[in-house]
């Protein structure tokens, strides 16, 4: 049985010749008794492996009963996408305004409060209609009704932002420069974390910093805080999750079909699709809180040889890299290994060998334990 599939192209804005900047959206319908879900990829340029995560995604769910509907975006940001210097892409950052494109999302924490003061006595059939159609109407108020207008990357991160919040559950797809599979996870959905094939997660605090993930699990995390403060208990069932997917600036279809599997296993034990075959692989799993996920800046410049493997714990006092200064040679010392006086999981590292002093040469988890 295949599974009702559309396809849509939205337009997000325009370049200065006018032609239009669009980007793709699928969705798949399902049966109307399960979570509805979100999934975009490629916010940033050079992360391009969700795109094909995505494509996984859509050949293995069109033949899947669904419980739940199903959005799948990939190429969401159709200028990053197309940010090249040379045969680089960037598009991390919006090149007029320098702001990083996943932080030009909404959330107004002001609104949560009266909203539960105003329906503190509704059902949560109610509550969950109305508090969903008050953030479709921020966004709305947003795209339409802002007299000084907004930047390219507010109206596209708008855009999405709107589909997202008619989901339940919300995956946004990401990689690092060279980097292993993690997972940003909100404190509050920890438990969930484990129905990844992801052996790495940064558990983040329940706080708004501006990303999608933070946009749009952070209005209904406050607002059963605030029917809490007003003595009523309110079920939180909306997940948000950054899937940090391996290196960018690469895709390889084998490993994306491994992902998407990871994914399905996820949505599996969200009752989104009823198919036993999609369960988390027995691995051990090490997480820190995003406190003790520290960046380790390089102390000198020089050429790096980036030594410790990512995932395995590091020992205190075993070389992390080593730096060639051969302007050194002949008269000084050319090789300068480098360590930490703790034990880290090392998680990604600066994607080019020429470094600066101050260069960020790794991120590791500092402190951290098994889920």
């Amino acid at each position: 049985m295949k599974t009702a599939f559309s396809k849509e192209v939205m337009h997000v804005g325009e370049i200065a010749s006018g032609a239009a900047l669009t980007v793709p959206v699928y969705r798949l319908k399902g049966q109307g008794k399960g979570p509805s879900v979100y999934i975009q990829a490629n916010m940033h340029g050079a992360e391009v492996q969700g795109n094909a995560v995505i494509f996984q995604l859509l050949e293995i769910l069109r033949e899947t009963k669904l419980n739940g509907d199903i959005t799948l975006v990939p190429y969401a940001n159709p200028v990053g996408c197309n940010h090249k210097n040379g045969e680089y892409t960037l598009g991390r950052f919006d090149p007029i305004t320098g702001v990083n494109w996943n932080r030009m999302y909404h959330f107004d924490a002001d609104a949560i409060a009266p909203f539960a003061r105003e329906h503190l006595n509704s059902d949560n059939i109610t509550i969950e209609r109305e508090f969903k159609a008050l953030l479709l109407e921020e966004i709305d108020d947003k795209l339409d009704h802002n007299i000084f207008g907004l930047t390219t990357g507010q109206r596209i991160a708008y855009r999405l932002q709107r589909m997202a919040h008619q989901a339940d559950l919300v995956l946004d797809l990401h990689t690092g420069p060279i980097s292993s599979k993690h997972l940003y996870c909100p404190e509050y959905a920890i438990k969930s974390a484990s129905y990844f094939d992801i052996p790495h997660t940064i558990v983040i605090p329940n706080e708004f910093d501006g990303a999608m993930d933070e946009a749009t699990f952070c209005p209904w995390w406050s607002l059963q805080q605030a029917f809490a403060e007003l003595g009523r208990d309110y079920p939180l069932n909306k997940e948000s999750f950054t899937v940090e997917l391996g290196s960018q600036e690469q895709i390889d279809l084998d490993v994306a079909h491994q992902d998407a599997v990871s994914i399905l296993s996820y949505l599996q034990h969200k009752e989104v699709l009823n198919d036993t075959q999609y369960q988390p692989q027995a691995m051990t799993r090490y997480a820190c809180y995003l406190k003790d996920y520290k960046a380790f800046y390089s102390p000198m410049g020089g050429m790096v040889d980036y030594l410790a493997q990512f995932g395995q714990p590091l020992a205190a006092g075993e070389p992390i890299a080593r730096i060639l200064r051969m302007d050194n040679y002949g008269d000084g010392d050319p090789l300068h290994y480098l360590s930490l006086d703790h034990e880290v999981i090392p998680i990604l590292h600066f994607a080019s060998a020429s470094v600066n002093q101050g260069t960020e040469l790794y991120k590791v988890f500092s402190k951290f334990f098994t889920l």
